[in-house]
């Protein structure tokens, strides 16, 4: 049965399809932003180098998004994918600038990028390795590991003074109530712009208690060119090895998130369509180092917000490419948007990385159960929040296993990949007290079914 309200190909009248993109970016900037800003301040950047690298990240999400939904040629999957800088590269970056520098950082990115490239070849094969129990689990660990983020946001902000504030947690709620509210009782257009409904009314409520700080507008320029190999460029061989070690990692996790992209959008993902995507992540990756941002691929969150609106249309989310461009090149937009407070963003949020996290659990329900499957799904799971829950278990390892280990989603996805193929296939136990039973059935055949 659909329940698209706008399948992928759809074209909603443009009002519709504006408020609906705006929505894809705000759930985006955020995450698109908070690499650089991050880098940036470990590293002790100068404060004009850090918005260099913000305006560079948000054009070169907007750029490879758009290339991502349209597509050209055989790059680009033609799904609704928002594309950011990802927090998979942030400590290969930061071990990297430190002795080398941001040209470093964006030299080892662009020669990285060959492995995901090259790999993106393999996508027929490496789909192999992902049936549905695979699959369910890597969704599932996907939503579990955004749910805290949302959390974060709804108490105000991770390490800020006031998290966990009455008042912080009072908006996220208000916010929550009236994004369920939309969805469940409004029609239309109401319904599919729920969220970014339900921001706007939390920001004129936070703007009428005076919670918004406006400082980062008045800072802004208002119009940025972007400015390619500004840092220059520079090809540690130990800094493209950790690059090239975080690819792979992002490679694994940017599977899931296409196979969650694809119950999402009721499309069935294939390999040539996962080669297709993945290569757009690497060549979106090499370009975004030559306009001086961080690495790309693709966003988690925007699943979320397709989950909830039952907007899948392509053609939405390359205007929402657009918007990120703008903002790129017009600083002073992005920095209207990050004037919404986090517990505006951490209301809606929770319920977009919720249906994540429910699409994870309805595959995990649709397949078979048996003891086989059942130590996949729990050990894999297991793993994974693991590492999400108590991060600083890996902290004396070295630091290849935390570049491969030290996100929720690849430990899950790689555990789950190697369980699925050491565990043998065995027969379905039958008992005798059982009635019309079926002779038995290995696993495999049952999945052949």
């Amino acid at each position: 049965m659909n329940n698209l309200l706008y399948k992928v190909d759809d074209r909603p009248p443009l009002i519709t399809t504006t408020l609906l993109a705006a929505q894809h970016m705000l759930a985006a900037l955020g995450g698109i932003i908070a690499v650089p800003l991050v880098v940036g301040a470990i590293l002790k950047l100068p404060a004009d180098q850090v918005v260099a690298l913000v305006n560079a990240a948000l054009l070169g999400s907007g750029i490879v998004t758009i290339i991502q939904c349209k597509g050209i040629g055989p790059i680009g999957i033609r799904l609704p994918c928002v594309m950011g800088t990802s927090f998979a590269f942030v400590g290969a970056a930061i071990s990297i600038g430190f002795e080398h520098g941001v040209p470093g950082i964006l030299g080892s990115s662009l020669a990285g990028s060959v492995v995901m490239i090259v790999g993106s070849f393999f996508m027929p094969q490496i789909r192999k390795l992902f049936p549905h129990q695979v699959t369910a689990v890597v969704v599932t660990m996907i939503g579990l590991s955004l749910v805290p983020v949302a959390v974060d946001w709804a108490a105000g902000g991770k390490g800020a003074a006031d998290y966990g504030a009455p008042t912080n947690l009072v908006i996220a709620l208000v916010v929550l109530a009236i994004v369920v509210a939309l969805v469940q009782f409004g029609k239309g257009i109401i319904s599919a712009s729920a969220i970014v409904i339900g921001i706007a009314i939390g920001y004129a409520i936070c703007l009428g208690l005076g919670l918004v700080d406006f400082s980062s507008v008045h800072r802004a320029a208002v119009f940025a060119l972007p400015q390619p190999l500004h840092f220059g460029m520079s090809f540690p061989p130990s800094g493209i090895l950790a690059m090239g070690l975080a690819y792979i990692v992002t490679m694994v996790e940017t599977t899931g998130t296409f196979m969650a992209l694809g119950a999402a959008t009721e499309t069935k993902m294939r390999g040539t369509l996962l080669k297709r995507g993945v290569l757009c992540d690497g060549v979106g990756s090499a370009f975004a180092s030559t306009l001086g941002a961080p690495p790309m691929s693709t966003f988690a969150q925007n699943v979320g917000v397709i989950s909830l609106t039952g907007v899948a249309s392509r053609h939405v989310v390359a205007l929402t490419g657009l918007m990120l461009a703008l903002a790129g090149l017009f600083p002073v937009l992005g920095a209207v948007v990050v004037t919404i407070p986090q517990p505006v963003l951490g209301g809606a949020g929770l319920m977009m990385f919720a249906m994540i996290l429910t699409a994870g659990v309805q595959m995990l329900g649709k397949v078979e159960h048996d003891k086989r499957t059942g130590l996949i799904i729990a050990v894999s799971i297991g793993c994974g929040l693991a590492v999400s829950v108590r991060p600083e278990l890996l902290a004396k390892l070295p630091a290849f296993v935390n570049e491969i280990f030290g996100s929720g989603i690849s430990t899950g996805a790689i555990v789950a990949v190697l369980l699925n193929l050491v565990l043998p296939n065995r027969p379905v136990e039958i008992h005798d007290d059982e009635e019309d039973v079926p002779q038995p059935l290995l696993v495999k055949d049952l999945e052949a079914v």
